[in-house]
């Protein structure tokens, strides 16, 4: 058993590049991960504007289940193919090349128990002009690093009234580019979306 420990930390320690898990390619809109909800008597309308904040949403997580909170996301970038080579990403072949988006947002507790600013922006997708969606990169056993667009403390509690603005990167495939921002909102509500225009 001894030996086995030692190996598999040797093994862990010399792991040094990133695996990287992104995609969610064909992810099907009406169908997100149901993390949250709309509010009761939440607004019918689903297309925003960059920087307008949409309707307040509810907590699906037990320990925060009476919270309510709102997304607004408010800039988009796309990176360049030197931002993902100075990442420290490990390069996926059977994927292709792909390009970071990066989605800039104000993430605003409204009321109810505190949350993680990670709860609230996990529902995030990008859509690509060819209709392409992703989630936010998660990165395994490493990290990724952007010039422009830090890391988020996903562990920092929003209580209620508190804002939080953050930067979430997405990988795209090289040669298309962001159409617009959604959240998703569970199994039988349409996505909200922010298109982006030009």
């Amino acid at each position: 058993m001894r030996t086995w420990t030692r190996a598999a930390r040797a093994a862990v320690s010399g792991v040094t590049l990133a695996v990287v898990l992104t995609g969610c390619n064909g992810m099907d809109v009406g169908k997100g991960s149901g993390s949250s909800s709309p509010s009761p008597g939440a607004s019918a309308r689903t297309t925003f504007k960059l920087g307008e904040a949409g309707p307040e949403m509810e907590s699906a997580k037990q320990k925060s289940a009476d919270a309510k909170y709102t997304v607004a996301p408010t800039r988009v970038e796309t990176g360049t193919k030197a931002d993902m080579d100075g990442s420290g990403l490990r390069k996926d072949d059977k994927d292709g090349p792909r390009i970071p988006v990066f989605v800039w947002s104000t993430l605003t507790h409204k009321s109810g128990s505190a949350m993680e600013v990670g709860d609230m922006d996990d529902d995030l997708v990008v859509r690509t002009n060819t209709g392409y969606r992703t989630r936010p990169l998660i990165v395994f056993m490493g990290s990724a690093t952007w010039p422009n667009c830090p890391a988020t403390d996903d562990s920092k509690q929003l209580s209620a009234g508190q804002s939080e603005k953050v930067c979430t990167a997405f990988l795209i495939p090289e040669g298309q580019t962001a159409a617009a921002v959604e959240v998703t909102r569970g199994f039988h509500a349409k996505p909200l979306e922010w298109p982006l225009n030009g």
